[in-house]
């Protein structure tokens, strides 16, 4: 490597402390600390590291970088435009504004060459030793000694409030356990928070608790680009283990009265302290967003760390073109088309729990689409998400499909954004639904940013029986339901459940939320009532009567219990219309034909029936018709007794339909 330019990279840096002063200033907010203070690390990490081409940002094989201390984006809103990325100075301008690519957190969504949204701290490093996984899992899967097409490293930026969170703990035990040595941390260890100096909640020895991790540690001074550059060489150079690099830096670099001080972190300078800046960094203060040729020049990239993989690749294609297809089928996401031929069947009548047949449909599924990858968090006999004859994930051979997560569901949904950011993996993850809360930061960001994640939850309501109300859910269907772009599968019965996974897998815009008992249900006879296939419409007539005269509506564990309220309506010569509805967002995705010929307008009376909170049904009900749920928490005792106890039963169909009719 040449002999680096300290004058330019001098002028890089201070490139980007005076465009982030500006926009912050011209915006009226922002944080303008962190990207001072980090810009001396970014500039060498960008300039003589990162492996990127701006003119094709999907390329498969980049380094992937990630801003975990998303609050400080006008960081990677200078690197991206400097280098060459299709963000206009003008966006910079625009920075926090109306439709403008330049949010207030980065949205890899929304803003080209960002890798992920991040914001919420402790996420966006947990993203990466998700991206890290999928590096090294795909590298098991595809490299030949001569052929390494996947090769590249996973950076981090992050700060003290990224190292603080729990999410990222979890993560980073994890990434140490599987010795994940291609993910590289620099710490941006400023020693504020918001609150002021870090002496006041957090005086541990971070770098011991990393290296107690498994992970390589060293430290540096942010503000040396050399002794930055020498400890990223030697990060890179270690195969055994993560890295982490605690880079002392100085939160607002060169403000002559808020460097080192918790007010910059989250204001503005204001124009007076500005001008005292720039004069202190040598650096006009006019014109504002000054940018010099030389800086501009010294990040721009070019494709042609691009074009040398472009022509191992063609190699590649000649020496292993099998290889080479199935690469190319783990890149485009290519799903089979004979679903009728891959999926289960089930024989009706039989009493299976809806996690039990999902376990057989994911493994039916799984050699028709081996991109599928994912596992549980330490629920693996409960969820059902092994896949048989399949090894795991470890330290020494990545090679296998399924992954042990550990009691780290908060950690297991970051990292399963960061696999499904990285592509080529199709992610999924199991634990139960209660369990949800533990994860929803990062089950929220995998709706915000449209990745196709898989939640496996199982053991979905009180009948899971005599575990109790703490892991009983009540709230969590419906607070899924609330997210938005979050699709949500309760289904009745083991092929509602075959159908949920096909859907699942047919989402790419955003996560999927099986939802899945643990009791038994029985296989309903399709014969009988309607085609399971309707599952995928989120709604459909089960089983109809003439002339109905009230809908019933069920989810999940439920829907028997409705079809048991028909047959006593019948009996009192009440003609009832039972509904299946698995799935509220394909339902709502139906025109509105077909929701009127399921749902009928005229059909006023009306009652619905699920192991849950209420709140949400009136959607269907109108004004005038009964949600059947529970708007309490459960208790400890067999399920069956719980349901009878607590008014979930067709009998409580029967008396609400009755009011209604009379």
């Amino acid at each position: 490597m040449t002999e680096y330019n300290l004058d330019l990279h001098r002028q890089a840096a201070n490139t980007i402390r005076g465009l982030t002063m500006d926009a912050v200033q011209k915006a009226g907010e922002g944080h303008p600390g962190m990207p001072m203070g980090m810009a001396d690390v970014a500039v060498v990490l960008w300039t003589q590291f990162l492996r990127h081409n701006p003119q094709d940002p999907n390329w498969p094989n980049r380094d992937r970088f990630v801003l975990s201390a998303g609050h400080g984006s006008m960081l990677i809103y200078s690197l991206l435009h400097l280098s060459g990325y299709d963000l206009p100075l003008e966006e910079l301008k625009q920075f926090r504004q109306w439709e403008s690519k330049t949010p207030g957190h980065p949205e890899n969504f929304h803003t080209v060459g960002v890798e992920t949204t991040t914001g919420p701290l402790g996420q966006g490093i947990t993203n990466a030793v998700g991206m890290a996984m999928a590096e090294r899992w795909l590298a098991a899967r595809f490299n030949h000694p001569d052929h390494a097409i996947v090769n590249h490293h996973t950076y981090v930026i992050a700060g003290d409030g990224d190292l603080m969170e729990g999410v990222s703990q979890e993560a980073a035990s994890l990434a140490g356990h599987l010795g994940l040595s291609k993910l590289i941390v620099l710490y941006d260890d400023n020693q504020i928070t918001i609150d002021g100096s870090t002496e006041i909640a957090f005086t541990e020895d971070v770098m011991a608790r990393f290296a107690a991790y498994g992970w390589h540690t060293q430290k540096a001074d942010g503000h040396d680009p050399l002794a930055v550059k020498a400890a990223i060489e030697t990060a890179k150079a270690e195969t055994e283990r993560p890295s982490i690099i605690a880079c002392r830096t100085h939160i607002g670099y060169g403000s002559p009265n808020k460097q080192d001080t918790a007010s910059v972190h989250g204001s503005a300078l204001g124009d007076e302290e500005i001008a005292l800046t720039k004069q202190a960094l040598n650096w006009p203060i006019e014109p504002l967003f000054y940018i010099p040729d030389e800086a501009r020049n010294f990040l721009h990239r070019d494709g042609r760390f691009q074009s040398e993989w472009e022509t191992m690749w063609e190699s590649y294609l000649a020496n292993y073109p099998e290889d080479a297809a199935r690469f190319k089928q783990f890149l485009n996401g290519d799903l089979p088309t004979n679903w009728d031929e891959i999926l289960p069947t089930f024989e009706a009548g039989k009493s299976i729990a809806t996690r039990a047949s999902s376990g057989q449909v994911l493994n039916a599924i799984a050699p028709h689409v081996p991109y599928l990858l994912g596992g549980s968090a330490d629920l693996t006999g409960s969820n059902k998400t092994d896949l048989k004859g399949e090894a795991a994930l470890t330290k020494d051979d990545f090679s296998g499909r399924y992954i042990y997560f550990g009691v780290r569901e908060h950690a297991m949904g970051g990292i399963l954004n960061g696999m499904s950011l990285h592509g080529s993996i199709r992610p999924y993850g199991g634990t139960f639904l209660v369990f949800s809360d533990y994860m929803r930061g990062s089950v929220r960001l995998s709706a915000l940013m449209g990745e196709p994640v898989i939640y496996v939850f199982t053991h979905d309501s009180i009948g899971l029986g005599t575990d109790g109300p703490t892991h009983q859910p009540i709230e969590h269907v419906m607070s899924l339901r609330a997210m938005p772009n979050m699709t949500v599968i309760r289904p009745a019965d083991a092929a509602e459940t075959a159908v949920a996974w096909r859907s699942a897998l047919e989402n790419k815009s955003g996560p999927t939320s099986l939802v899945l008992t643990r009791q038994g249900v029985p296989t309903l006879d399709r014969s009988k009532y309607g085609d399971a296939a309707g599952a995928a419409k989120g709604a459909y007539i089960l089983s109809d009567a003439d002339n109905p005269q009230v809908l019933l509506l069920a989810t999940g564990s439920e829907v028997q219990i409705a079809l048991d309220a028909q047959e006593k309506l019948a009996e009192q010569g009440v003609s009832a219309r039972v509904v299946s509805m698995p799935s509220w967002e394909l339902f709502a995705a139906q025109d509105a034909t077909y929701q009127e010929s399921v749902l009928p307008s005229s059909i006023t009376a009306r009652v619905s029936i699920e192991a849950g909170v209420t709140l949400g049904w009136e959607r269907y009900l109108g004004f005038t018709g009964k949600a059947i749920g529970l708007d309490r928490y459960g208790a400890s005792a067999p399920y069956k007794a719980i349901y009878q106890n607590l008014g979930i039963t067709a009998e409580a169909m029967v008396q609400a339909t009755l009011a209604q009719l009379d």
